[in-house]
């Protein structure tokens, strides 16, 4: 009695008539918000040459990367808020869920690759530019890119493989990982123990590498004698640091425990932090943490003005 589900039904958020129309234009607000405010950095960066350095050339990437991050999801979820016919088809699901996998493991991946890089300039100072050559950092993204697709792709080709049958309704706003399997009528323990051990090496190992980057941080910067010195290596350090335990502490949750601890309501809550919140939270800590973008900032909209 198997059949092929051709599209699926995201359930969402269920909310009145008054609640719908202001959430919609609260997401509609903050996605036009992060995608503003992550344009503006990547201008910014452009067009000042104090900027051309491996940190502010990460942060455009970063910044490059949730432009797409948030547009694989949120502009889905803004018309499924007003919208009563909310289906998505079985091969859109499949491109939304390899999009967004992608992105996520690529941003974990290029946040660990920025601790490096705050460990090599407060670390190792008079070594930083020759280590951190433009080759180098080249290289580090791109390894950051083929490591979230490769993840992604092991990720879907076990998803894909799945059977679902009666049940085509997903108690998400987009396709995750954790609701198809949910649904599936087919044995989906190879595919629960492939994304379980893949989450947690794409999370654990960057997390690793964070910690230990900003532990020999800590040791370096309180060996240096005077306090102002001491304040402007942390000062450089902080909006990134920032950015890591928000990004970590939300997605954690979310993809690093296995499918018996699912519950549908706390992962949507939780994930409306990560796709949403965060995303618009990142460009507005870096721009107002950081000295040199504010600045870099003030110049860039004097000069065209």
């Amino acid at each position: 009695n198997e059949t092929k589900v051709m599209y699926f039904i995201l359930l969402g958020f269920p909310t009145t008539g008054e609640l719908q129309l202001l959430l919609f234009f609260a997401l509609l607000l903050a996605y036009l918000l992060t995608v503003l405010e992550n344009f503006l950095i990547i201008l910014i960066i452009q067009n000042n040459t104090s900027l051309q350095n491996p940190m502010y050339f990460f942060l455009g990437n970063l910044s490059f990367l949730e432009i797409w991050y948030v547009s694989v999801i949120e502009p889905k979820m803004i018309i499924d808020v007003l919208s009563h016919d909310k289906r998505i088809s079985f091969q859109g699901c499949m491109a939304q869920l390899h999009f967004f996998v992608t992105f996520v493991c690529t941003e974990y991946v290029l946040l660990a690759v920025m601790a490096y890089d705050r460990f090599v300039a407060i670390c190792k100072p008079l070594r930083y530019p020759l280590i951190m050559s433009h080759k180098f950092c080249a290289q580090l993204l791109a390894g950051c890119w083929m490591c979230g697709l490769t993840t992604s792709s092991i990720k879907l080709s076990f998803i894909a493989r799945l059977s679902f049958c009666d049940v085509d309704k997903i108690n998400h706003y987009f396709c995750d990982i954790s609701p198809l399997l949910n649904i599936s009528c087919s044995d989906s323990s190879l595919a629960e123990l492939v994304d379980f051990t893949l989450a947690l090496l794409v999370i654990v190992v960057p997390l690793c590498t964070v910690v230990a980057s900003y532990i020999c941080i800590l040791f370096t910067v309180l060996k240096i004698p005077s306090s102002q010195g001491r304040q402007k290596a942390f000062s450089t350090c902080s909006s990134h640091l920032t950015v890591v335990i928000l990004f970590y502490s939300t997605t954690l949750f979310t993809y690093a425990h296995p499918k018996l601890m699912y519950t549908f309501r706390a992962n949507k809550l939780v994930s409306v932090l990560y796709t949403v919140v965060v995303p618009l939270l990142n460009p507005l800590i870096y721009c107002l943490r950081n000295k040199e973008v504010r600045v870099a900032m003030r110049k860039t909209f004097t000069c065209r003005r």
